[in-house]
């Protein structure tokens, strides 16, 4: 897998504005990052406890990609193993975090850690499993190694 550098969050700002971007659905497509997906998610587990992320964030996602003119289908847009794989992680991450830091600083960590990591989710699933259709529309248990 390609080797690429971390985009950091420099304030709390910037981490609610992709938060609130994905909530409302009008972040523009350019900062929807793999860094932002992690930043927005990590925002509405600790600023919107009331949205209940394992049923809502699949919607969420898909309304937002339409939004900017994207296509959720069986090869591009919203992919459900993988955002389940990754809130997992970040549920991982924040069980041992230090919260009284700045919201920024833990994004900015959990970017660093195993969990933020582009290739995480390939720690538990094989390429082929982890990419397929199936796994694309819907939850596929991991073939490599259970999710810690």
């Amino acid at each position: 897998m390609t080797d690429y550098p971390v985009r950091h969050f420099e304030t709390d700002e910037a981490v609610a504005r992709v938060g609130e971007g994905l909530l409302h659905a009008d972040l523009p497509k350019t900062e929807w990052t793999h860094e932002a997906h992690l930043a927005a998610t990590t925002y509405l587990l600790l600023k919107h406890p009331e949205v209940d992320l394992d049923t809502e964030l699949p919607g969420l996602i898909r309304r937002y990609n339409e939004s900017v003119g994207g296509v959720n289908d069986d090869t591009q847009g919203y992919h459900d193993t993988i955002t389940k794989a990754y809130l997992a992680g970040i549920r991982l991450f924040l069980r041992e975090a230090d919260r009284t830091e700045p919201l920024h600083e833990l994004v900015n960590e959990l970017l660093h850690s195993p969990m933020g990591k582009r290739d995480w989710p390939l720690r538990f699933w094989s390429r082929e499993r982890l990419f397929s259709v199936e796994a694309r529309r819907g939850w596929v248990e991991p073939d490599v190694a259970a999710l810690p």
